[in-house]
């Protein structure tokens, strides 16, 4: 299916994403981030580097509203996502797509209920899911391993069907947590090729890696943390 297809209607919100001045400091003293201010606009496509230990994952889940700063504002699609109420989560993460370093699939559960997973969440109907999740199955390439389980798929299928249930729900903006780490040179290129696909049909990209091989792409521009503080 074309991914045009997949993703009609994706853009019924603005994309942006907004921090000013922010600061994280976990339990501890451990200060994850250090007044950092960045935008991203609708539709671009940015790569975000640094050593481990950076502040490239903490930065991610600020966005995502899975940790909320101690200083500063962090909004998405204008909205002030550090303050959200817990009940309003699910309405901010049906605009996202996430893609954890760690998977987090559910090994219980078939290549396709992982998939559905999402959309039963936000109550679509079962013919609309089936729908939706075979079409994301297929643009990475997996719809002929939908009865599979994931512990059966190689690293580098694990991670499309990672990205597959990410762009289920046709979100406006997608963010991925070290992508590629853990694939070889050939598997990175293919993951990348995706991400790229995504891109041109407008949405909105940030990407996490320390891969010096994905960032040679033209269209993403590329920020750096240092010591949780970005870099100018």
């Amino acid at each position: 299916m074309p991914l045009r297809e997949i993703f009609h209607g994706y853009g019924s919100v603005i994309a942006m994403i907004k921090l000013n001045q922010v600061h994280k400091r976990y339990p501890g003293g451990y200060q994850a981030l250090k007044n950092v201010t960045l935008e991203i606009a609708e539709g671009e496509m940015v790569f975000l580097t640094g050593h481990s230990g950076a502040g490239k994952s903490t930065l991610l889940k600020l966005i995502a509203a899975i940790e909320r700063p101690n200083l500063g504002s962090v909004l998405v699609n204008h909205q002030n996502v550090g303050v959200l109420k817990p009940r309003a989560l699910p309405y901010l993460r049906r605009n996202l797509g996430i893609i954890f370093q760690d998977h987090k699939l559910l090994f219980d559960r078939s290549v396709f209920d992982n998939v559905m997973l999402p959309l039963q969440i936000c109550g679509f109907d079962y013919r609309e899911s089936h729908k939706r999740a075979r079409a994301a199955l297929d643009k990475v390439g997996l719809l002929r391993r939908e009865k599979s389980q994931p512990i059966a798929l190689s690293g580098g299928e694990q991670q499309r069907l990672c990205i597959a249930r990410a762009i289920v729900n046709r979100p406006s903006i997608l963010l991925a947590d070290e992508p590629t780490g853990n694939l070889d040179t050939e598997y990175a290129h293919e993951i990348m090729d995706i991400f790229k696909s995504f891109h041109q049909v407008g949405v909105t990209l940030l990407i996490s890696t320390h891969d010096e091989s994905v960032l040679k792409n033209d269209d993403a521009r590329v920020l750096a943390l240092k010591h949780g503080e970005l870099q100018t």
